[in-house]
């Protein structure tokens, strides 16, 4: 498919089939979020894929969405809570072993990043750092989309009883927002037969 078709059958899904999405295309998803758009590349956030039914059951008693359980696959978008050195210092280290170049060459990057990065109070990183997981989450949508994979991007959980069942604080993260991964149940989703409605192009554009 082209991709303006790709994205204009995509919708967020309702009503999802029992059908599981192959793993290879969930791999491709989750690659592709990889390789998405980041500041700086430095990738403040991590993907978690939940695999567990009982995990995922509790997660659903903290959101106000059926899909959490009834989709194929569920994936929490989660932010960095602070900076930290080390996190600088692990960039610096993966740049200088994937392009082969001393991790001295990269000291006035490094330098930046620090002077930029860790003088931002937590609440300033975590911001920032939820901002960088949503492109990653835009790119999962036309991934999915890409690959006739139905998704569903949601806000409506509990985010801090999210953090504690997936243990997230103690690995420095804050659940920001969440991805169902499916098949959609045309007969049961209301919308799964509606025409998609975005507004015109030259009303959406304001060219300058």
């Amino acid at each position: 498919m082209e991709l303006k078709e790709s994205l204009n059958w995509r919708y967020a899904v309702k009503k999802y089939t029992s059908d599981k999405v192959p793993q290879d295309k969930v791999n491709e998803i989750l690659n592709a979020t990889r390789l998405s758009a980041s500041s700086a590349g430095i990738q403040p956030y991590k993907v978690v894929l939940v695999q567990n039914e009982e995990v995922r059951k509790k997660l659903q008693a903290a959101s106000f969405n059926p899909q959490v359980t009834e989709a194929s696959h569920l994936l929490v978008f989660a932010a960095y809570d602070k900076m930290k050195q080390q996190y600088i210092d692990d960039y610096m280290n993966l740049i200088a072993q994937e392009r082969g170049v001393p991790a001295e060459s990269l000291k006035p990057f490094r330098d930046r990043l620090q002077d930029n990065l860790l003088k931002l109070s937590d609440e300033e990183v975590f911001n920032w750092a939820s901002r960088q997981a949503y492109i990653g989450l835009g790119t999962a949508l036309v991934a999915a989309a890409n690959l006739k994979v139905d998704s569903t991007p949601m806000e409506g959980f509990n985010s801090a009883e999210f953090d504690a069942i997936l243990g997230l604080k103690e690995k420095g993260l804050r659940s920001v927002v969440i991805l169902t991964l499916g098949y959609r149940d045309e007969e049961n989703d209301f919308l799964a037969k509606q025409k998609k409605v975005r507004m015109p192009l030259n009303e959406f554009v304001i060219a300058v």
